[in-house]
């Protein structure tokens, strides 16, 4: 007699030491009493859902996830509410260079991440993806010069913010929505999935 099938979850690539990333959630007495008692990055995400603390939940995710999914989400949530035009070329290259660095995480193209984001000013979305790449690699400094290594957090800190800006372009009304689309891509990841999201309409 066969044994039953039994589907296995798959493991979330979520980071389960909540205690590394709690301090960077920059949560409210709401937000502290929601993940009272939490024991990993799974639960919180889901209580900080439930709680209806979104941008927090999002913060999490940020600092949750390995730097390579971290931005890959970031490129795929400032891929999906750009606005469509020929002068946002400039923003639209900055984030291929960071997935691009998804793809090959070498030196050469963390820093060509770089180079790439401060042809827009820091400003954008896109932007702070590829600063994201640019600090998870082990020096902030010029190749010649000694090793100045990033923060472990510096990675969650801009995707946190690339993300906080793909949210909040455009119309106020399409913020939460946006940010229920983002944590669903999220989760997609850290299961493994690609998180895409398709582009807003204008």
């Amino acid at each position: 007699m066969a044994s039953p099938t039994t589907t296995t979850k798959p493991a979330s690539k979520l980071s389960g030491d909540l205690a590394r990333v709690l301090p960077h959630l920059q949560l409210d007495e709401q937000g502290r009493s929601a993940l009272a008692g939490c024991q990993d990055a799974v639960e919180a995400l889901d209580r900080l859902e439930r709680a209806g603390l979104l941008i927090e939940a999002t913060r999490l995710v940020a600092h949750a996830l390995p730097a390579r999914e971290a931005v890959w989400w970031a490129c795929a949530c400032s891929r999906h509410s750009a606005a469509s035009g020929t002068h946002l070329a400039a923003e639209a290259e900055v984030r291929e260079a960071a997935e691009e660095w998804v793809r090959k995480p070498t030196d050469e193209h963390r820093r060509a991440a770089m180079k790439q984001a401060e042809t827009t000013g820091f400003g954008s979305a896109e932007a702070w993806a590829a600063i994201a790449a640019f600090w998870s690699g082990d020096s902030m400094a010029p190749p010649e010069a000694p090793k100045v290594p990033p923060q472990p957090h510096f990675t969650g800190l801009a995707v946190a913010g690339s993300v906080a800006l793909a949210a909040a372009r455009g119309p106020a009304v399409r913020r939460d929505g946006r940010l229920a689309h983002f944590l669903a891509s999220a989760k997609d990841i850290a299961v493994g999935g690609a998180g895409r999201l398709e582009a807003e309409p204008d």
